[in-house]
């Protein structure tokens, strides 16, 4: 983002304009191009129909570049980091988004730190065949990331898997952490479809019926990611579960996880969750919710059967939880 000099306010800054702000980018060793879209948007504007021109380009230049960087507002970078894992399959090479918390044109910004080493690890001898996101000295595995503050240079964190790389003095890989490319056929594949038919319901006390209701029975709806309590605890109310109980009955998809940044969903640990178990909830066991959210609506894409979207929701597909 940069100030609009007319009210003040933040717009999106066109990036074909960042060595003018960033000419340290041009002593580094390595060929830079740029790609600025037609509109710049705010991220909280950010659709699916974006997720799907980001990934295009990548497509389109994937044999021309080492690796790619996404500059993006962090509002909804976590969302966009998480889809990209899912639509870019066998990935071999780094896509790492980075932004910033103070905008460019500011004085203490820490948009050119982050920029400078996020380009340095993309050119980096050691591959992250990955998509990933690079914030305040740290760089995380993209879908298993959340922004937790609006107000702190590190406003990213990723309490369910370590750190993929640590910038200091130099540059720490944690190769353990890194997902390792596939053998065989590693020609990238792109899957573009998604199937937005999804609704979010985070569980709070006093939580009515009439809302409960007034969701599960959207038209269209075809899946629900249900933010519950600690390790996927939920109120026990008949009304409750029976509106639940006849939402998968009518072929809607519940999808269990934690409010909690940090843990994972165990349901039958306690009493409060195993009936949720029992009616048909699937646990979306260490799933962030950006993350269960747009694997969701990857999934729902792809034209599976009910019985298949079920099966590959617990199961990892790029490294987005442990199962």
């Amino acid at each position: 983002m940069i100030h609009d000099a007319k009210n003040g306010t933040l717009k999106p800054f066109d990036f074909g304009k960042i060595t003018e702000h960033l000419p340290e980018l041009k002593r580094l060793h390595c060929s830079i191009d740029f790609h600025s879209f037609k509109k710049p948007i705010d991220s909280s504007n950010v659709q699916p129909s974006f997720w799907v021109e980001l990934a295009n380009q990548v497509e389109k230049n994937y044999s021309n570049y080492d690796g790619f960087i996404v500059l993006h507002g962090t509002d909804t970078m976590a969302y966009t980091a998480s889809a990209l894992s899912f639509m870019l399959e066998n990935l071999g090479k780094p896509i790492i988004l980075t932004g910033s918390q103070l905008p460019l044109g500011a004085i203490r910004t820490d948009a050119k730190r982050n920029l400078i080493t996020t380009v340095e690890i993309a050119a980096s001898d050691t591959v992250v065949p990955e998509v990933c996101i690079y914030f305040n000295n740290q760089l995380f595995r993209g879908n298993r990331t959340e922004k937790y503050t609006s107000s702190k240079f590190d406003a990213f964190h990723s309490l369910n898997y370590p750190l993929l790389a640590e910038a200091g003095v130099n540059i720490q890989f944690n190769a353990d952490a890194i997902l390792k490319t596939k053998k065989g056929n590693t020609k990238l594949k792109v899957n573009t479809a998604f199937n937005t038919n999804v609704a979010l319901i985070k569980i709070f006390p006093g939580i009515s019926k009439e809302v409960m209701e007034g969701t599960l029975s959207a038209k269209h709806l075809k899946a629900v990611v249900l933010e519950t309590f600690g390790s996927g605890n939920a109120p026990t109310d008949k009304w409750f579960i029976d509106l639940l109980k006849k939402a998968i009955s009518k072929g809607i998809i519940i999808l269990n996880v934690s409010q909690c940044s940090g843990g994972t969903v165990e349901q039958g640990k306690y009493e409060t969750s195993i009936h949720l178990k029992e009616i048909g909830v699937i646990s979306g066991a260490d799933l962030t919710t950006e993350s269960a959210l747009t694997k969701l609506m990857f999934i729902l894409g792809q034209g599976l059967t009910k019985q298949e979207v079920e099966k590959f929701l617990q199961r990892g597909l790029r490294g987005e939880m442990n199962d």
